[in-house]
């Protein structure tokens, strides 16, 4: 490994103190304040989330109220979804990457950039006060009438801290797809840009184009509490189903705003830890898109038991099955690419094979739900958590995780202990499966979900899932202490110790405040492994 000396003048050390960080408009300087803040906000949803394990610990409830705990899981849900899962990789490693993947010195609107940091900052202080002075109670759903009417709890305030937040994301939509359209680099086609972009690229016109929704969905639940108007309450004339479709046209999508990113991550991953070129490199691509574009049709399987017409839930039951196909697409196409590569075992591999192995539990699983019958059995019960956290949860932040051990020498300029990063790894994908596989069964023999007490005959399978959720606990602190350490004291990082393609790596580590001194021009596809007219790139 070369242990050259790090670059006299990077974007690190070109500036101190914490100004010179808060009005920063550099792209990688505004990915790290997300990744600091995002992973505070991991370790607030995480609390939340131990909270509610030791308490479904015993059938009883004994440690807190059910009021409290309805608190707790409504916290855990807003926090971990508005202010972890939708931001953690296009804010952080998007952030970071897009300009230097794609040969620019920046985003289009770094101005824009920082403010989106800022609007993200203030969403979470109301999220926050809310919390402190209260916590609200209905679920991070907010289903109608209950948040509009009946609910004493502080619905307005954390709703204007999701309202407040989805701003910060349709402007880094924006900035994102701007970027890609006017700078890439000469030579840098369509059919060139890696897949982490194209990932980003799908993810953004999902943000831009549902995150409205979702934020004039909850502003008309603190008008109709405060004004008393017949929005969503039918007994003000209001209709509780429409605040039900309004949350899912958002909310559905919203999956693939925390799923997309993380599977750019894994074709990144995939190609340079197998030294091959990806297999089927538009399909990858397209497929990206394909998922955007058929995620805003199938927002009705959720509301299959809401009463809607058994036509209505056929139509959205077999477009819901639609969307498994490019989903599909990339994990054979991964497989694909694997087949007969010259596969290494570093960490972020690992983190890629964990991603492959619960998307795909959790893509199957789902299969199920969007299935009329089978959905209405398991409506409401721990089925559901199970499979919404293999996918959303397992997937996003093994994704997460795979990019940041995979970038983040490029990021300090450091190496971090591979044994400790694989021990890490094997402890977060056996107290993951210890945590949430027990709850497939229990949610299938019919534990319903948000109830602090429970049925005797569920208490082992809660048992385990706790003891799970704190093996995942463990393992999740173990990375934040060797990153920590590596900062400090890691081995200096040459500018492409995983001997990768890409643009990224053809920089200094880490990379200097302005990305290229000279434009590149790039003359063939940016993670060539092969000759392109082995892997279809034209």
């Amino acid at each position: 490994m070369d242990t050259t000396a790090t670059p006299t003048l990077n974007y690190l050390n070109n500036g101190h103190g914490l100004k010179s960080w808060l009005l920063t408009r550099d792209h990688k300087r505004i990915a790290l304040l997300y990744l600091w803040s995002v992973t505070a906000f991991f370790f607030l949803g995480g609390f939340f989330a131990l909270m509610i394990r030791l308490e479904l610990l015993t059938p009883a409830s004994d440690l807190v109220q059910p009021d409290t705990y309805n608190k707790l899981f409504t916290m855990h849900g807003i926090v971990m979804v508005f202010f972890f899962l939708i931001p953690s990789i296009p804010a952080t490693l998007g952030n970071f990457l897009i300009p230097i993947m794609i040969g620019a010195k920046d985003l289009a609107f770094p101005r824009i950039n920082l403010l989106s940091w800022y609007i993200y900052i203030l969403g979470g202080l109301f999220t926050i006060t809310a919390a402190l002075t209260g916590g609200v109670d209905t679920g991070w759903t907010f289903y109608a009438p209950y948040s509009t009417t009946a609910s004493n709890s502080n619905v307005i305030l954390a709703g204007l801290g999701i309202f407040i937040t989805g701003f910060s994301s349709i402007l880094t939509g924006l900035n994102f797809i701007v970027t890609v359209h006017r700078m890439r680099a000469p030579g840098l086609t369509w059919f060139r840009l890696p897949l982490f972009v194209w990932s980003h690229y799908a993810t953004s016109l999902i943000m831009i184009l549902g995150t409205p929704v979702i934020a004039i969905t909850v502003l008309l639940v603190a008008v109709e509490r405060g004004l008393h108007l017949g929005i969503f309450d039918p007994a003000l004339g209001g209709d509780p189903v429409l605040f039900q479709h309004l949350f899912w046209f958002y909310s559905h999508p919203a999956v693939y705003i925390m799923i997309l990113p993380a599977m750019g991550v894994v074709s990144e991953l995939v190609q340079a830890f197998a030294r091959k070129n990806i297999f089927g490199y538009a399909f990858v691509a397209f497929s990206s898109l394909a998922i955007a574009i058929i995620g805003f049709l199938v927002w009705g399987h959720h509301l299959f038991v809401s009463g809607q017409s058994t036509y209505a839930g056929l139509v959205f039951s077999i477009i819901s099955m639609f969307v498994a196909i490019p989903s599909a697409v990339k994990v054979f196409n991964w497989t694909a690419t694997l087949y007969k590569g010259s596969v290494s075992w570093d960490s972020p591999m690992l983190y890629a094979f964990g991603f492959i192995g619960l998307f795909t539990i959790g893509g199957l699983t789902g299969l199920f739900l969007a299935t009329l019958g089978m959905d209405i059995h398991m409506h409401d019960t721990y089925f559901i958590i199970a499979h919404f956290h293999y996918v959303m949860v397992g997937g996003a932040i093994f994704g997460f995780l795979g990019g940041l051990h995979y970038w983040w020498p490029k990021i300090t300029g450091r190496m971090y202990p591979e044994g400790w990063a694989k021990f890490a790894c094997l402890n977060i994908f056996i107290g993951f499966n210890l945590t949430f596989g027990p709850q497939f069964i229990v949610g299938y023999l019919g534990m319903p979900r948000r109830y602090a007490m429970y049925a005797p005959e569920f208490q082992v399978w809660n048992v385990l899932s706790t003891a799970g959720a704190t093996i995942l606990g463990i393992g999740y602190l173990i990375p934040m202490v060797y990153f920590t350490w590596s900062i400090f004291k890691g081995e200096i990082a040459s500018a492409n110790p995983w001997g990768a393609r890409g643009l990224e790596w053809e920089i200094p580590s880490p990379p200097p405040t302005e990305n290229f001194l000279v434009t590149p021009i790039v003359t063939h596809g940016t993670h060539q492994y092969a000759p392109s007219h082995e892997v279809g790139i034209v």
